[in-house]
């Protein structure tokens, strides 16, 4: 298997990733698995004890961002698919793009808010996609321009 196809197939298992997270999350927003995180976030804006209506309205905010996360998934699938099968290194940079003005803000709320977990998140997914997405984005480039196998 070449570079480009691993890296391919690596893109394509963190977009599955993503989907999953944005399925499972309406489904586990109020399940125990996720008080700790809840609690350290309801901490934050409530203090030690947060009403009965913000922790509610916390599992709802979690929820509604599953269709998110599964929307955002497809639209990083169709760029994927389209990188792939054109050797398209404009597919690549808009996901390259996206994490670059996705993550920034999201780590800044996050770290205002003092969530510490979501900056965590935040960096592991940057460090499995950006990587691969760049060289990607380069060998596809360097095709175009040589029109190399690679």
């Amino acid at each position: 298997m070449t570079t480009r196809a691993w890296l391919v197939r690596w893109i394509y298992m963190t977009v599955a990733a993503h989907l999953m997270v944005g399925v499972l999350l309406p489904l586990c927003a109020g399940a125990a698995v996720t008080e700790g995180y809840r609690r350290g976030i309801e901490d934050f804006f409530f203090g030690a004890d947060a009403p009965a209506a913000g922790k509610a309205l916390h599992v709802w905010w979690i929820s509604l961002f599953g269709p998110t996360v599964q929307a955002a998934a497809i639209w990083m699938a169709g760029l994927a698919v389209i990188g792939d099968k054109q050797r398209n290194a404009f597919a690549w940079a808009m996901l390259i793009l996206g994490l670059l003005v996705w993550a920034p803000q999201d780590m800044l709320i996050s770290a205002r808010a003092h969530c510490w977990i979501n900056l965590w998140i935040d960096t592991l997914a940057l460090a499995v996609m950006l990587p691969p997405l760049l060289w990607l984005c380069k060998l596809d480039l360097a095709f175009k321009h040589r029109k190399v196998t690679l």
